[in-house]
């Protein structure tokens, strides 16, 4: 792509210099900060000066180069919230000076058998922001503008970051699943995504069940909404649930195929076990739970911009929040490295102090 000139006054009216930091993953499973020069947005682009990124578990995809599509040195980073610094041709819906964002759907094709069936998140030649292009660990980062979402006034950029996907992948789960207000929902773990799952299954109207490991948790399980605590350490989730009368749905968030298994005998007949937490370890299910009641299993992945929209206007209107550990851009090989450990409470934002 070319390049800016130096002393070049942007679209927001702020002098610019020719080159603007980021953090590039190298390949040999490290982080390391970078100056880049300044890039033009191309054809149905934008060039979006970031103020926030969130720091999630996906991120690992491209830092251990997990992911065959990764090329390296490749800027990691999908839960990204910026200023509009500067449109391409052929951009007509965004303006420079928007306040936007981007999540894990960067854009489709458009061409192949998914898409052409309208299912544009399982689109088979996806572009991933921070696996596919760069990404948000950056000052500077180029969208697509079809994948660009507005942010509410209301929600600050921090808040904003990690409902773009950890936000739209619990929301979407839930609101997508055979459920009606007034369901036993369950959600499994209390970490980064189920933290915001149990808040967003309270706020649907489901009669809501945290699980977690450990009796420490339940009180943060009350304090996000939780009617119900199970504590997995304690007792068996399954057998708990059944004794609720049988949950008609189960969000399972925390990244454990061997926990995830064992919760399908919890589901009511034609109860649903709903999988957000990506593990590469094995769910081991009875067939007998499986087949006598109907229950089902199944995978839910992320959203279009539409669905980031929809979870953004309604984690608005119904105060639902993450909580938040804040770290500056220059401290992303730290904020990485605190969100791999599973310490954080309970998700990683960085901030570009713009």
């Amino acid at each position: 792509m070319d390049t800016m000139e130096a002393g070049l006054v942007s679209g927001t009216g702020r002098t610019v210099s020719n080159t603007y930091r980021a953090v590039e993953a190298t390949g040999d499973h490290s982080l390391r900060i970078v100056e880049r020069p300044i890039p033009q947005p191309g054809r149905g682009q934008v060039l979006i000066r970031v103020q926030a990124c969130g720091v999630c578990h996906t991120d690992s995809f491209t830092v251990q180069g997990a992911h065959p599509a990764v090329t390296f040195p490749r800027v990691p980073g999908h839960e990204v919230v910026g200023l509009i610094e500067a449109v391409g041709p052929d951009v007509a819906r965004w303006e420079v000076g928007q306040r936007v964002g981007v999540g894990f759907f960067g854009g489709q094709d458009g061409t192949c058998d998914p898409c052409q069936r309208g299912d544009f998140v399982n689109c088979e030649h996806l572009t991933i922001p921070g696996i596919t292009t760069d990404g948000g660990y950056a000052e500077l980062m180029i969208a697509e503008a079809r994948a660009v979402v507005a942010i509410p006034e209301q929600l600050t950029a921090v808040d904003a970051a990690p409902l773009l996907c950890a936000g739209v992948t619990t929301y979407n789960a839930l609101r997508n699943a055979p459920l009606r207000a007034g369901d036993l929902v369950a959600v499994q773990g209390l970490g980064g995504l189920g933290h915001l799952g149990v808040q967003l299954a309270r706020r649907m109207g489901f009669r809501t069940v945290a699980i977690a490991r450990g009796a420490d948790k339940q009180a943060l399980a009350a304090e996000l909404g939780a009617h119900v605590y199970i504590n997995s350490a304690a007792e068996d989730p399954a057998s708990a649930l059944q004794r609720l009368g049988g949950a008609a749905g189960i969000l399972a968030t925390a990244a454990s195929g061997s926990s995830m298994g064992p919760l399908l005998a919890g589901l009511r007949p034609r109860g649903q076990l709903i999988v957000v937490g990506a593990s590469a370890e094995p769910i081991q299910v009875s067939a007998f739970d499986l087949i006598f009641g109907g229950r089902s299993m199944k995978g839910a992945l992320t959203g279009t911009a539409s669905d980031i929209a929809d979870t953004l206007a309604f984690s608005d209107s119904q105060a639902v929040r993450p909580m938040i550990e804040e770290y500056p851009l220059d401290q992303a090989p730290e904020a990485y490295a605190r969100m791999m450990s599973g310490g954080a409470r309970f998700r990683v934002v960085l901030t570009t102090g713009r």
